[in-house]
């Protein structure tokens, strides 16, 4: 089997369309039009994922739906969507799942690629203002900022470990950004093709930054919307595995 090269990481799957060669994603595609690609990474997501897919289908553009080794019917869901779906067949990690996602929409001829998680938190009401400005030229990347908005009920031990997160990233980086762990963002082709993720965990979210500052890429922070529930909360960042995720940002720099 060949590779496709730079933008998929290599994983153990094979593929059942022999248009593509993803070596860590098995791929179902349909024919779905458009050049703004909305990637979404999932695991075991399957019952928000349906709402989440519902709330896009608002959109008219292509929905890539990168299922990372779940344990339920998150592929299934996505596969009777009628949406782009690619499944890892081991569990990589959000980094990985995005890298994947973000590959298969530029081979897919992409102008513009969203990221969007899979949990409901966030609007897909809000995207055309994230795509404006990447849109005009006026910056590479879009990133959503949750601070800006005043619409997002961050809990109080959130937003300190999010101003933490951003504090380290101001440190390692030089980057100064008001959420930086938030997931929701639109990159250019240009800036898509410069990015590529390498970090397959959550320390993805501080390496973005890494290779934005690294490749010169402009970017503008959007005020959108964050939603939360008890069962996003139960399943977000914590300030114990924050402490891991710095860990593999920084093992991770040292090794590349």
């Amino acid at each position: 089997m060949r590779s496709v090269g730079r933008g998929v990481a290599a994983g153990a799957a094979e593929v059942d369309v022999s248009r593509y060669t993803f070596p860590s994603a098995t791929l179902y595609m349909p024919a779905v039009p458009g050049r703004v690609f909305i990637v979404v990474p999932a695991y075991n997501e399957g019952q928000r994922l349906l709402r989440v897919l519902d709330d896009l289908a608002r959109t008219p553009h292509a929905v890539v739906v990168v299922d990372d080794g779940s344990r339920d019917d998150t592929f299934e869901v996505a596969r009777g969507r009628g949406v782009y779906a690619l499944r890892h067949t081991i569990n990589r990690g959000q980094g990985a799942a995005l890298q994947t996602g973000i590959s298969f929409a530029l081979r897919e001829g992409a102008d513009f690629i969203v990221t969007f998680d899979a949990d409901g938190q966030h609007l897909a009401s809000e995207l055309d203002q994230l795509l404006a400005p990447v849109a005009a030229g006026q910056c590479d990347v879009a990133l959503g900022n949750r601070f800006l908005s005043g619409t997002s009920n961050v809990p109080p031990m959130r937003k300190v470990v999010l101003h933490l997160a951003r504090l380290f990233t101001f440190l390692t980086t030089g980057i100064r950004v008001g959420d930086c762990h938030n997931g929701y963002r639109v990159l250019s082709r240009g800036a898509a093709s410069a990015i590529y993720l390498k970090q397959d965990r959550m320390a993805h979210a501080s390496e973005i930054y890494d290779q934005i500052l690294r490749a010169k890429l402009r970017f503008l922070e959007v005020p959108v919307t964050i939603r939360y529930s008890d069962e996003t909360l139960a399943k977000g960042q914590r300030l114990s595995n924050s402490l891991s995720v710095l860990f593999q940002y920084l093992f991770g720099k040292i090794t590349q």
